[in-house]
């Protein structure tokens, strides 16, 4: 045993009501988790001083109403220590809202709730979950990314507040807390986040650092031997230590001292010990698996706790942490609201404006804004008019803010004429992300959770960085836009090192993530329309380097077929003997042949499938009327892999797709070598024809 859990004067309880508190945290978390007989006990264990001393003395936080915009946020970036979140919630007593904000009247998570602890349908699932569990701020586990949201949050905080303050109206002044440990700080997202952070000089942001040395593997001292505190010196934060997790009276000096910093974001490193009290305490076996029940038996002894009792609350406990926390929660979310309302009267319009943030709705009229680009033979990139379209909806859409990865200029993200978001003017809307894939992802997603229509810009190649970041948008079903250009061989010269093949099935492939890939301008227009338009789900606008011609849509069906993900943009009279099916620049590629078939007397159709996603949303009669089943010959034509094509071409069908990595030259090389010209396209569409008939 750990010599500081061995000091025994220490770990008995006193009886006093902190003590109970805390050993309610810890006992619940091991019962729990054994009862569950998966999890992780011991981090909750060592932090739940550290999360009772926040909560009842620091946190501004109305149990009654959870979703108070002006509420501190609380992120548990150590997901794998999800009981201590449950635990607090329990006895801190949070109310349940539902879908649409409005309190069912039930506790967020109750005794029982946490009894059912990694269960089938129970709100308290392995790791907190985004919309799951009212009270949960995001959802974390993979290490870094709740570090990472608590950036985003913070510079939505700022970015509201002055947006909105006036004076005698302080509507945002909110802290943004993160729980953290090593496992967090070993992962590179965190320390691109903490850079931004830095830099930015979000004195909102305060990251709880659990220095307990532990990984799964064992002691750090195999892996990380870095000193934290100094790292984050560098970056520009104020740091702080606390010596021992236990010490509730040193670590609420440490919150006031980060209360007092108003130039920098504030790190404290807390030391503990994991699995605090246990046999097992300052080992890995604290860390990721249950206690045993005669561990758990021995540490309740030397808690001085009932051994024979589980998921016991004493008297009292719930009552106090609730009051104290209301105390000071309440009347200041009661004094928002006042405030509210009186600033509703002197400033309507900026106050209609954040209710509409605030239900995730747009100002009326806004789509009107959308441009309709004519036909071009020569055309224009797909990033170009997407930055023409951003550019002429961002008046209307002051809550859209986002940047690129160093990459604005080639991305085409960024809103002209409006400042960049800074230090100096938290009022810009131009975020520079630096070369932070990753971090840009993560910091997008906090945003999203806090208002803003965040959208992020890169190469198509790097959302190999930033993939962990897109999961989690998809999982918590926040309207992040992902913006990727350079999204084919068309980069030329640059090589395979820049050109995506497997990038866009990867994408499709992830759940309730709304991949659209436009085919000329105007589908870029409504791709851009539908993004902003989802409320619960990521979108991944997959946009050109080269130029695509813009197709005459007075001969051809209209762009907004893309908001079903697939249509007819051209057609023949009767059955079809070949559907000719693209995305993005192929798109125009496809139209050449369908014209040049048509003309020897082909009955060609050419279906745009943009976002397969919301293709597969529509009813199975649109999907046929799109798709015929009698119709076999059909061709795919997309500058990516193959994979996942079979289920639009069939058995009988074909592709003209990459089967390896691109090559360094010009494009129209590239297309010659990898077929994407139109004498291929039309020679494999005779082709498959013939064996259609056969």
């Amino acid at each position: 045993m750990n010599d500081q859990s061995a000091d025994f004067s220490r770990i008995h309880e006193d009886g006093s009501p902190e003590r109970l508190a805390i050993d309610t945290i810890r006992t619940l978390a091991m019962d729990a988790v054994q009862k569950a007989n998966s999890g992780h006990p011991g981090t909750p264990m060592a932090l739940a001083p550290v999360a009772y001393t926040l909560w009842r003395d620091f946190l501004r936080y109305d149990p009654a109403t959870p979703d108070w915009p002006d509420r501190d946020r609380f992120v548990l970036s150590v997901g794998h220590a999800s009981m201590l979140l449950y635990a607090v919630l329990h006895l801190a007593g949070v109310i349940e809202i539902d879908a649409d904000g409005k309190p069912t009247g039930a506790p967020a998570v109750s005794l029982e709730d946490i009894e059912q602890f990694r269960q089938m349908g129970s709100k308290t699932p392995g790791h907190p979950e985004y919309r799951m569990t009212t009270g949960v701020e995001t959802t974390t586990g993979p290490l870094g990314q709740g570090c990472g949201n608590s950036v985003g949050m913070a510079i939505a905080e700022r970015a509201l507040a002055a947006r909105f303050n006036r004076d005698g109206f302080d509507l945002f002044d909110h802290d943004v807390y993160v729980l953290c440990g090593d496992g967090d700080m070993m992962e590179g997202v965190s320390g691109e986040a903490a850079s931004v952070a830095g830099h930015l000089k979000l004195s909102h942001l305060c990251w709880i650092y659990d220095s307990n040395h532990i990984s799964i593997e064992g002691s750090t001292e195999i892996a990380f031997t870095e000193d934290v505190g100094l790292r984050f010196q560098a970056y520009g934060w104020n740091v702080l230590h606390v010596d021992d997790a236990n010490d509730t009276a040193a670590f609420a000096q440490a919150i006031a001292a980060f209360k007092a910093t108003d130039d920098r974001p504030t790190l404290i490193v807390v030391h503990s010990v994991i699995g605090w009290g246990s046999p097992r305490a300052g080992s890995e076996k604290a860390h990721g698996e249950a206690l045993g029940e005669e561990n758990v038996a021995k540490t309740k002894e030397a808690y001085g706790w009932p051994a024979d009792r589980t998921f016991y609350v004493p008297e009292g406990v719930a009552e106090g942490f609730h009051d104290a926390i209301v105390a000071r929660g309440r009347p200041a979310r009661e004094s928002w609201e006042a405030g509210f309302a009186r600033y509703a009267e002197a400033f309507p319009a900026e106050a209609t404006e954040f209710q509409l943030m605030r239900e995730g709705r747009l100002p009326d009229g806004w789509e009107k804004a959308v441009p309709i680009f004519e036909a071009d033979a020569k055309g224009i990139a797909s990033r170009d008019a997407g930055g023409k379209v951003m550019n002429a909806i961002a008046p209307k859409l002051p809550m859209l803010i986002g940047g690129a990865a160093d990459l604005s200029p080639s991305t085409k993200t960024d809103i002209k004429g409006a400042p960049s978001f800074e230090a100096r003017d938290y009022g810009g809307r131009n975020l520079h992300f630096g070369v932070r894939e990753h971090a840009m992802g993560s910091i997008a997603n906090g945003m999203a959770l806090s208002y803003l229509r965040s959208y992020t810009g890169t190469f198509l190649v790097f959302a190999d960085y930033m993939r962990a970041p897109i999961r989690l948008a998809a999982i918590m079903e926040v309207p992040t836009i992902f913006v990727f250009t350079h999204d084919s061989i068309g980069v030329g010269e640059d090589g395979p090192t820049h050109q995506p093949i497997e990038h866009l099935a990867t994408l499709r492939a992830i759940p309730g993530l709304d991949t659209i890939r436009p085919g000329d301008a105007n589908e870029t227009a409504v791709a851009w329309k539908v993004a902003l338009t989802h409320t619960h789900e990521p979108t991944a606008l997959i946009l050109s380097r080269q130029a695509i011609p813009t197709i005459d849509r007075t001969k051809y069906a209209g762009a907004d077929g893309v908001e079903k993900g697939g249509y007819v943009l051209g057609d023949c009279e009767g059955t079809p003997d070949l559907i000719l099916i693209a995305t993005g620049s192929e798109l125009p590629l496809a139209v050449q042949a369908h014209e040049t078939l048509t003309a020897e007397g082909v009955k060609s159709r050419v279906v745009s499938l943009p976002s397969w996603y919301l293709f597969e949303r529509q009813d199975r009669a649109y999907r046929e009327s799109v798709l015929p089943p009698g119709v076999t010959a059909r061709l795919a034509i997309e500058q990516a892999g193959s994979l996942g094509w079979d289920r639009y071409v069939g058995t009988k069908g074909g592709t003209i797709t990459m089967s390896t990595f691109g090559a360094s030259a010009p494009l129209a090389k590239l297309q010659e070598k990898f077929g994407f010209t139109l004498d291929n396209v039309c020679k494999v569409a005779r082709d498959l024809i013939g064996g259609a008939d056969a």
